[in-house]
């Protein structure tokens, strides 16, 4: 007799870890069960719509620095499925990859709608059954299968997938304590900061390619590109921090300050070096026309305001005391964050099943025989950049091994 094999949640994770089951077990009978009327929506939106679908990085060892949580146990699950695996994954299905200079994958066709088309058809040719609408109200083992009551219906299976993603409260993740399974405490993971009392805000569209960003009273830090919006600032260099610091974040209530180096460069000495070079090489211009650090003109107007420089004082006229407040504006400017806001539409939450109760060599769990774990579900999470796209990929094609 043909497994019944049930995927709960119509995510990436979900979707890989059926078209797996039917890779390994070509006459199990799959159903993807969606609770909402939309199947693979955070695809749908992921990277403004072209979808970002892994990250070009190889090396197990730096892959797993990109996730906050789950990292060093994802490393065992990389060398099964890893982002060279997806790359060759995508492209065999007749969905070329391009990488880009930040070391994301997206499609050539810079569309989500290829990566999603791609899902669809392979679910197809799996006869895989896809039903939305469909809630599971709760699960139960009974009699070495798992047992799955609806609105409308009890099915049981012989081992199910819970593929459901990220819950924004911990409650969401009731039902599977129910079960007996520790949830670690859900709370946002990828935000970008509120400012409702900085002016910086008026600045909003500008990028500073490479900057250091930390938190201040914390040991957290975050590097790359800062983009300042019309609430506050984003990007990678901010997301980052949000990623790593979430827990400590959340216990702040999202009241805290960040400290920008704008300069990129951690040690002070070579940027004092650098001004008093400047100073020397440019003492006639007016410091409005000459912006160190491929600073653009609006942010350095608005750096040296904050510096108290008027921007028609010449570099020769900067004093000591001028100089010693440009040079603390540069490494180390104080914004007042007060609140967060979701990262374009792709929530991601820290937090979910506790990684010590699944075994991650097959995604089972420890406390249920025969229910198996995938993606964001877990206490799993990444930085932007196709990482939490990667998660996906990997622990459903393990647990869709179902071994």
């Amino acid at each position: 007799m043909n497994q019944k094999i049930a995927i709960i949640g119509g995510g990436a994770a979900g979707f890989f870890a059926a078209l797996s089951v039917v890779q390994h077990h070509p006459d199990a009978e799959v159903t993807i069960f969606e609770k909402s009327q939309k199947v693979l929506a955070k695809v749908k939106v992921s990277g403004g719509g072209r979808c970002n679908v892994t990250n070009g990085c190889s090396d197990i060892d730096e892959l797993i620095k990109a996730y906050p949580r789950g990292g060093r146990k994802l490393k065992w699950a990389f060398k099964e499925f890893n982002t060279t695996d997806t790359v060759k994954w995508f492209e065999d299905r007749k969905v070329p990859l391009t990488l880009q200079d930040d070391g994301c994958y997206f499609p050539v066709s810079q569309n989500s709608q290829s990566v999603i088309d791609c899902l669809m058809n392979e679910c197809r040719k799996g006869e895989i059954e896809i039903l939305i609408g469909k809630t599971v109200e709760k699960i139960r083992p009974l009699d070495g299968k798992i047992e799955l009551t609806f609105k409308d219906e009890v099915l049981i299976f012989d081992k199910v997938i819970l593929a459901t993603g990220g819950s924004p409260k911990t409650s969401g993740l009731d039902w599977l304590a129910e079960l007996g399974h520790k949830i670690e405490e859900c709370v946002p993971s990828l935000f970008t900061f509120n400012m409702p009392n900085e002016s910086v805000k008026e600045l909003m569209g500008i990028v500073k390619e490479e900057v250091i960003t930390t938190i201040q009273g914390t040991k957290l830090k975050g590097d790359g590109p800062l983009l300042i919006t019309h609430w506050g600032m984003s990007g990678p260099a901010i997301l980052k921090l949000s990623a790593f610091g979430a827990r400590i974040l959340s216990e702040r209530n999202y009241d805290f300050k960040v400290l920008v180096n704008w300069t990129n460069e951690p040690n002070l000495n070579k940027v004092s070096d650098e001004i008093q070079s400047i100073e020397r090489a440019h003492s006639n211009k007016l410091l409005a026309n000459f912006k160190p650090y491929r600073i653009k003109e609006r942010l350095w107007l608005h750096l040296l305001d904050r510096a108290g420089q008027a921007s028609t004082k010449r570099w020769e006229e900067l004093g000591k005391k001028g100089f010693n407040k440009l040079l603390e504006t540069l490494t180390n400017d104080t914004y007042e964050v007060k609140g967060k806001t979701t990262f374009k539409e792709e929530f991601v939450t820290c937090g979910g099943v506790t990684l010590d109760e699944i075994n991650m060599s097959s995604m089972e769990s420890r406390v249920v025989p025969n229910l198996y774990f995938a993606g964001e579900v877990m206490d799993i999470d990444a930085i932007t950049g196709g990482y939490n796209f990667q998660a996906a990929w990997t622990t459903g094609f393990i647990a869709g091994k179902l071994s």
